[in-house]
């Protein structure tokens, strides 16, 4: 095992049950969707004990993601193997039928708030189909405090208190941490910080088919971390890298993650030289060369390209839509 080079790789996608969940993922993901019950994610590559990922083609099929970290760190992460216990970054695809919680993810700097072995929780979507109803909440409207706000969670005015709008396919919106966060009847890809930490504000009124309680909140945790000054937070403006052959655009730069949208149907280079990088498909097929070999990418699929297999080149058959996600930049 310690001889095998590693290669671009594709993983199985882990879904979870959210009671705001749907079953539109169905229509982004070729593993069949469990059940019949409501599927609020895809958890598409992941690097947690409770739900590890597991590669799902070559030579080291089935083996986690904390496997390979573990026995093969530099070759994985290259500068960034000595900084990171973990895979870094979390990625999803979010069915949100229903609304969303209204939560809050603490910053790295609140340790107070962050259990151990976890971190803060800065995180981005882009908005893959939005529904008739679709809204996103992110970010405070202007002069709401800690007195307003916990004044409108206890007569359930909430809302009136989060800046929000209309999203569209193709939107992009960063969430940093400390912003009040909320949406509804979207479906999303999601990267953000490898961390589950959590503060529910208000939820709704919902209730939890499968308990028939309401979800518990962690209102006086959520209010220690949210940061009052962030104000309306709207879709971001692309910055177009390239126009042909392929349509590059920067949608993200952050010191947690970068994030590129590729469009093309010619081909086009991706990943970077002696870093990680993760390719997801969002619409078309192809292949992705590395090292005289073809490795196939489809709607729906994670490519993991280690840093050893550095960049490659993607061959669409026919229109590919692609996202480039890049790891924090090493220190």
């Amino acid at each position: 095992m310690d001889q095998i080079p590693l290669y671009p790789l594709r993983f199985e996608p882990i879904y979870q049950y959210r009671l705001w969940g749907g079953r539109r993922l169905a229509n982004l993901l070729t593993a069949p969707l469990p059940g019949d019950g409501p599927i609020g994610e895809a958890w598409l590559l992941s690097d947690r004990e409770d739900h590890p990922s597991h590669v799902a083609n070559g030579p080291l099929k089935g083996r986690s993601i904390g496997q390979l970290l573990h026995q093969w760190p530099e070759q994985l992460l290259g500068k960034l193997a000595g900084r990171f216990r973990r895979f870094p970054l979390l990625l999803k695809f979010l069915d949100v039928r229903d609304t969303l919680s209204v939560q809050v993810h603490p910053s790295d700097r609140q340790t107070q708030y962050i259990p151990a072995g976890e971190s803060g929780k800065t995180e981005a979507w882009v908005v893959l189909e939005a529904g008739t109803k679709s809204r996103i909440y992110a970010g405070l409207k202007p002069a709401t405090t800690a007195d307003t706000l916990r004044q409108a969670l206890a007569n359930g005015t909430v809302a009136d208190h989060l800046a929000s709008f209309t999203p569209k396919t193709g939107d992009g919106i960063f969430i940093p941490a400390g912003t009040v966060h909320s949406l509804g009847d979207v479906v999303v890809f999601e990267v953000q910080e490898n961390s589950d930490v959590t503060f529910r504000l208000y939820d709704w009124d919902h209730v939890d088919a499968k308990t028939g309680h309401p979800r518990p909140l962690q209102v006086d945790q959520a209010m220690a971390c949210i940061d009052f000054a962030q104000g309306a937070i709207g879709p971001m403006v692309p910055m177009v890298d390239e126009v042909k052959p392929v349509l590059r655009e920067r949608l993200f730069d952050c010191e947690h993650f970068g994030l590129w949208r590729f469009g093309a149907e010619s081909p086009f280079g991706v990943g970077a030289e002696r870093t990680s990088r993760v390719l997801v498909c969002l619409a078309g097929d192809g292949q992705v060369e590395h090292d005289g070999a073809n490795y196939a990418i489809g709607k729906g699929d994670v490519l993991l390209l280690p840093a050893v297999v550095g960049a490659c080149l993607c061959r669409p058959r026919g229109a590919i839509s692609l996202l480039e996600i890049s790891l924090p930049e090493g220190t």
